[in-house]
This record gives structure tokens, C-alpha cells and sequence, in this order.
């Protein structure tokens, strides 16, 4: 039995079931719930509740924990079962795939890694590079996916420390906050946006159009990027992160050199299949034959007599390898990074990205070699190398790896397994002689969406179109272009957030705002929507934040009989504004291990953030947006 109250007889809109009367000596809930059923709220504010203690505990990705609460609302009958996919239908949901693949096809381009290549001439002082890096990003988020525009600046900020012996830590997290403050600056700039003028439109008003957040957001920015660049930096602690990379992944470990003996029973074998006997676990990362050498040897190598392999492996399996007639210990050497590469071979630094398929696995469980031709050599977490054997670590988002990668193949294979390059100097991601093409299609999307020719859905998913029929974005690359746990996470939290409304939640929660503010001006109310959007957002994915605090600041706003845009926008704002944790927000994750951060090293520079942005921002919301 559905626990939804049936509204087919034209009962009123949900957003009345809580009005607020004004009554003498505060705010007193009228008819509160008196359509809802009250067990349907109690199972709503359940399933939130666990929803929030998983996506805080994280032994799931948030978009399983998101279509988990989704199922289980669906069972108990409160999301009727016809209603529970609709959210990926939503034009929010398909806006946000297609600015996605748009911000792939405009890094593709080459404009950002132009840009990028003047930000490395930047002298060594450390404000100002803080001020230009942070600058940049926030300049590029605007425009393009936030953690596109991180992803590009990443090895610039790394490259830059190490060129002016500095921890990274300095740069990073500042660099993270930036393409954060950016994003809030127009429509397109983060997801929460998008969500937020599609509550507009379905609240019976025009939605957002694209500069309509610019006057709020960059204000903000502005503040925002002024403190990182005089202030915040130097209130972060010195990680060593990815520093010096002699100091990250100096290979300190000894290699094993074995030699196949003449007579030995794996001449003629090839290294997978003598790799897969081995139980131990070893891994060949270069072989010496008549004096050349080839690293990283492809496993389909058929070994010879006197071949030398350098091998990092376990007490266990160099006993195993040694045993019988296989091989002979020749002794030992210092592993030189300069023995790991060649012209057909190349070392790169990477770090995993928050949606990459290796997250939760390891690289043997993986077949990481087989499956993407790559060797791990190291890996470091929170700024420190992890020493145990690799093939069996589970690996995390963030987490900075050493990888063995055919030079011919690295762009494909960092796409394939989901990682960015760290500080490969020798890396191009961008196509400069598609500058023109990208950015045009760019430009006419934007203009015919400021100018209201097209609405944001029709004129991005034309150009995220044409950007693949022009080959700006191959068609291998189209749906590895889209956020995918994101798209599930919208298309699953939005009938959510209907359910909270529907069944009374936004109202009781908008109640006890309305009490928590009785004492206060309009803007006290205000500034209470926006810190708890917030608070949400450092603890859960800022998109499911905005989802769950759109209804609530529309019911606020009827209850003070003043506009909801106010509201909206200071959830907007608050909801790009996830700066006490490293799991508020995907680039958070992304600098954490690179940058060598704990997770209580958010707050030194993300608790003043917070507090001047809404400082800052209620007031230019009020003068914007007046109530």
C-alpha cells in the first residue's frame, strides 16, 4: 500500500501543506503535515538519515548509496514505483552529461593547455603563484567541469613546486578551493547550479539563465581567491605529498637481479605464463639481453638463456623463482629510475580519479598489466610510499601512483583506467589545432543560451553533438566523457528529494528553520538556509546537497512571504561551497594523497573560506536578489 497521500482529486500543492501563519511572539506551523502521512515522513527521514551515515562512512560509492535509498523509499511505497526513474529523464540530469562531455571537448581543444603554459613562467614567490594558479582554474571552471579544469592545472601546480622546491601542499588544496569558487560563477560552472534553475522553472518562474549567477558568484570568487592567495595558503600545513619526486618515489628498494641459466626449464616460456606460476607474486620491470635493455617487456616476451630480469619481489617468490632449474640470483643493484624508461617506455606520475574503475580494487584483482599494459611501481597515500606488496593494495581515489606505460599508448590508458597525470612533463593532453573549432561550438552553445535563443539543455547537448561528429571528441571518448556516478546520483536523489517534499519533510525541516530564525532579520534566515547547505555538502556529494535543500529553501521562503530566489541562490552557493572536508567534492579527493593532506587539514583553510563566503555572499544576494 502506498504511503503517498493521493492527490488526484486536485488536492493542494505539496508547498501548502506546511504553511507557516504568523502568530504573536514568533512563527507557529499551521496544518504542518496535516496531508502527509506521518509514516511516510518517518520512512523518509530514515532512509535520509542512513543515506547520510553512509555517504560519510563510504563503504559504497555515493551513486550506489543514492539508487540504494531511491529502492528502498520505492519499497515502502513512498516513491510510487512509476516515479522512480523519472529523475534521469530530468532536463537537469541531461544538461549535466552534456556540459560534461562539451568541457571534454573544450579541454581537447587546447585553450586551457595554452593557458596553463603561462602560468608555469610564474617567478617563485609563492603568494603570487597562488594568486595565478587559483585565478586560472576558477577562470576555467566557470566555463568547464570542475575537475576538468582541476585536472589540467594539476600537473602545472605540481611541476611548479618542485621546479621552486616547495611542497605541492601549498599549491593544491588552494588550487581545489579555486575551482570550487569558480564554478558558483555561472550556469553551467557546477551541477548544483543546473539543479537549482530547474527548481526555479518547476517553481513556476523562468529558470536561471546563464550569467544569472555571475553577480553573487563571482563576488565571492573574488573574496574568495583575495584570502586563498594572502591568507589561506599559509595556514595550511607542509606536506611532503607529491614534493621532489626523487623524495615521493626514490625507489630506495633493492631489485633483484635473476638470470635464466642455460637448460632452464622457462627458456622458451613467456613472462605471463612464468608470472602466473609464481604464487609469490613478482614483477619484471626491465630485462637485460645481450647487453640491451628493454623495460617494462611485454608479457608476451619469450625469455632465452641468459636473459637478466630486474624483478621487485617478495622473499617468498624470489625463493620460488630461485627454486629448481628457473632461475639464478645474480645479486642485487639499485633500482635507477633512468633503468625504467625509454624512448618506448615511459615513467609517469598519475593520481586515480574519485570514479575511476580501480578505486576499492587492487592492481593484480585488476590484471592491471594485462588489461592496460602498465606496470605499478609505487604508490603513495597522504604523502607517504606504501612499502607492502602493491598488487594486493586496494586502492583509493587520489592515491598517486608510479606506473610503467607504453609512450604510444598513455593517453589511452590513463582514459581506461581513470587517472590523471600527476607531473609528466613530457604529457600533451591538448590538440591545439582544434582551438578554433572547440571553442566556437563553446561559444555559440553560450550565446544562444545568455541570450535565451535555446534553453541550456537543447543548445549544450547540440554542441556536445557536434563536438563528437566533428571528431573534437571521439566517439571511444563520448560516454568516458560523462560523470557517470553523478548522472546516477541526480537520477536517483531527485525522486528522493520529491518524496521529502510530498510526504511533508521540507516542510517540518523549513518549520524549525523559520523557529531557528524567529529572533532574526530575513537575511538571518538566509544565512541559516545557506551554512546548512553547507554543512551538508562537507559531508555528501554537493549535488545530492542542493537536491535535498532546493525544496526546503522554496517552503522557507513561502513561509517569510518573500521570494525563493534569495533562497535559491544562497543554496546554490552553499552547496559550491564544500571546503571542511575532502569528501564534500571530487576535487577535494583529487589533491588529497598529491598534496600529502589529512583529513583534518581541510578546515585550517576551508573553515575561514566558509565564513567569508557567507559573509559575503548574504549581502550581495540581498542587493541582487532582494527579498
Amino acid at each position: 500500500m502506498s504511503l503517498v497521500p493521493d492527490r488526484s482529486a486536485g488536492e493542494a500543492s505539496p508547498r501548502s501543506w506546511g504553511d507557516l501563519v504568523v502568530m504573536s511572539g514568533g512563527w507557529q506551523l499551521g496544518a504542518m503535515i496535516s496531508l502527509a502521512d506521518p509514516v511516510a515522513e518517518l520512512a523518509v527521514f530514515g532512509v535520509l538519515i542512513l543515506a547520510l551515515a553512509l555517504f560519510v562512512a563510504g563503504p559504497w560509492r555515493y551513486d550506489l548509496v543514492a539508487l540504494g535509498v531511491a529502492l528502498m523509499l520505492a519499497l515502502v511505497g513512498v516513491i510510487p514505483a512509476d516515479r522512480l526513474f523519472t529523475g534521469f529523464a530530468h532536463p537537469a540530469v541531461i544538461t549535466v552529461a552534456a556540459v560534461l562531455v562539451v568541457s571534454r571537448g573544450l579541454q581537447a581543444s587546447g585553450l586551457v593547455q595554452i593557458i596553463s603554459g603561462w602560468v608555469v613562467r610564474i617567478g617563485d614567490r609563492t603568494t603570487l603563484q597562488v594568486a595565478a594558479l587559483s585565478l586560472m582554474v576558477a577562470v576555467c571552471s566557470a566555463f568547464m567541469n570542475n575537475v576538468g579544469a582541476l585536472a589540467i592545472f594539476l600537473p602545472v601546480a605540481v611541476r611548479l613546486a618542485r621546479k621552486c622546491g616547495q611542497p605541492p601542499s601549498v599549491l593544491l588544496m588552494p588550487l581545489a578551493f579555486a575551482s570550487l569558487l569558480g564554478g558558483m560563477t555561472t550556469l553551467i560552472g557546477t551541477p548544483p547550479n543546473i539543479i537549482i534553475a530547474s527548481f526555479r522553472a518547476e517553481d513556476g518562474a523562468m529558470a536561471f539563465q546563464m550569467f544569472d549567477f555571475a553577480p553573487v558568484g563571482v563576488g565571492v570568487t573574488v573574496a574568495g581567491i583575495l584570502f586563498i592567495s594572502l591568507v589561506g595558503w599559509r595556514l595550511l600545513p607542509e606536506r611532503t605529498g607529491g614534493g621532489a619526486e626523487e623524495d615521493l618515489f626514490q625507489i630506495q628498494e633493492y631489485l633483484t637481479e635473476i638470470r635464466v641459466p642455460e637448460d632452464s626449464s622457462v627458456e622458451g616460456d613467456t613472462l605471463r605464463k612464468v608470472e602466473e606460476e609464481v604464487e609469490g607474486g613478482f614483477l619484471v620491470v626491465a630485462l637485460i639481453r645481450n647487453g640491451r635493455k628493454l623495460p617494462a617487456p611485454s608479457p608476451w616476451e619469450v625469455l632465452q638463456a641468459g636473459d637478466i630480469l630486474l624483478v621487485e619481489a617478495g622473499s617468498e617468490a624470489l625463493e620460488e623463482l630461485a627454486d629448481g632449474s628457473r632461475f639464478a640470483l645474480e645479486g642485487e643493484r639499485e633500482l635507477d629510475q633512468e633503468a625504467l624508461k625509454s624512448e618506448e617506455v615511459s615513467l609517469l606520475e598519475v593520481v586515480v580519479r574519485p570514479d575511476s574503475p580501480l578505486v576499492g580494487r587492487s592492481a593484480a584483482s585488476t590484471n592491471l598489466r594485462w588489461r592496460h599494459g602498465a606496470n605499478l611501481l609505487a604508490l603513495a597515500r597522504r604523502g607517504e610510499r606504501l612499502t607492502r606488496r602493491l598488487g594486493h593494495v586496494k586502492l583509493e581515489a587520489g592515491d598517486v601512483l608510479l606506473l610503467q606505460v607504453r609512450s604510444e599508448r598513455v593517453q589511452e590508458t590513463l582514459s581506461a583506467m581513470g587517472c590523471l597525470p600527476l607531473a609528466e612533463r613530457d604529457l600533451k593532453v591538448g590538440r591545439p589545432r582544434r582551438l578554433i573549432l572547440g571553442v566556437g561550438l563553446f561559444g555559440i552553445a553560450m550565446i544562444l543560451t545568455a541570450t535565451g535563443q535555446l534553453p541550456v539543455t537543447v543548445a549544450f547537448t547540440g554542441a556536445a553533438l557536434a563536438m563528437v561528429l566533428f571528431n573534437l571528441v571521439p566517439l571511444r571518448e563520448l560516454y568516458t566523457s560523462v560523470d557517470w556516478p553523478v548522472i546516477v546520483l541526480l537520477g536517483a536523489m531527485i525522486p528522493v528529494g520529491e518524496a521529502l517534499e510530498t510526504t511533508g519533510g521540507a516542510d517540518r525541516i523549513a518549520g524549525y528553520i523559520l523557529m531557528l530564525g524567529d529572533q532574526l532579520p530575513a537575511a538571518g534566515t538566509l544565512a541559516v538556509v545557506m551554512v546548512g547547505t553547507m554543512f551538508l555538502s562537507d559531508l555528501v556529494n554537493n549535488a545530492a546537497a542542493v537536491v535535498l535543500m532546493a525544496p526546503i529553501a522554496i517552503t522557507v521562503s513561502l513561509g517569510l512571504g518573500v521570494s525563493a530566489d534569495p533562497f535559491l541562490m544562497a543554496v546554490a552557493v552553499g552547496g559550491s561551497s564544500a571546503f571542511l572536508t575532502p569528501i564534500g567534492h571530487q576535487s577535494n579527493v583529487l589533491v588529497m594523497n598529491a598534496g600529502g593532506y589529512r583529513f583534518g587539514d581541510y578546515w585550517r583553510m576551508g573553515l575561514p573560506l566558509e565564513v567569508l563566503t557567507v559573509l559575503v555572499g548574504i549581502p550581495l544576494i540581498l542587493t541582487f536578489w532582494p527579498l
